[in-house]
């Protein structure tokens, strides 16, 4: 992983668990506020970073062209609570562009699919989970765990759990006035199946179509050149 981007990662893991304490320890009412521009500074870092990286307009339309399929798939599955295949669209980005992108692409998938589904206080929240889970394939694509198939697997079951755990915060710090592990024990008892449908789905849409992807846009990279960095 280059130094930028551990500095990147470093940096928005560091505000974002600054959030969550800070939210949690904070008095008044206000914990959704502060929580909602503390998890904007958190991301910071990673559009920063990425604003540095040198691209043609080419890489521009190819990031955007995927973030509008992630945003646009999950659409017609709006009515099936956390089955949609945006998580496959950013896990497979990540893998074959890396973790800029992927982060990048899962942001801005959470955003623009919110502009038909609905904007709130949630919508950064989802930005930060969908960009960390970009990011984490992008970083891991080289490994032995996302090689195989069985191991994508596994990562998107897993991201579907931690996706849903991310989502719980944001309800826990803004309408929880008094925060405690029983209480955060029990959100995520209590949003296990709906976690379940989404790491479920992750499998079965990487297993179904993650091969196919992952050639046709590797193959798309080596032959115009594009995001090789």
């Amino acid at each position: 992983m280059a130094r930028s981007q551990k500095i990147s990662l470093i940096l928005a893991l560091c505000l974002f668990f600054l959030a969550l304490i800070a939210s949690v320890i904070s008095e008044g009412d206000h914990y959704l506020l502060f929580s909602f521009m503390m998890i904007l500074a958190a991301k910071l870092p990673l559009f920063l970073s990425f604003e540095r990286k040198k691209m043609d307009a080419r890489e521009i339309v190819l990031i955007a062209m995927l973030a509008a399929i992630a945003a646009v798939s999950r659409i017609p599955f709006a009515g099936i609570p956390s089955v949609q295949p945006t998580s496959f669209v950013i896990i497979v980005a990540g893998l074959v562009f890396g973790a800029h992108t992927g982060f990048m692409i899962g942001a801005i998938a959470a955003l623009v699919s919110n502009m038909f589904l609905g904007q709130g206080p949630w919508t950064p929240w989802q930005m930060f989970g969908w960009g960390m889970m970009g990011l984490t394939a992008g970083l891991l694509k080289d490994s032995w765990l996302m090689m195989k198939v069985p191991g994508r697997l596994l990562f998107g079951f897993v991201w579907g759990f931690l996706f849903g755990w991310i989502m719980n915060l944001w309800f826990i710090i803004g309408f929880v006035e008094e925060i405690t592990l029983p209480l955060i024990l029990g959100s995520m008892a209590s949003s296990f199946y709906f976690d379940l449908m989404h790491a479920l789905s992750n499998c079965f849409f990487l297993a179904l179509f993650g091969t196919g992807w992952i050639k046709i846009l590797n193959r798309f990279k080596r032959k115009y050149g594009l995001l090789r960095a």
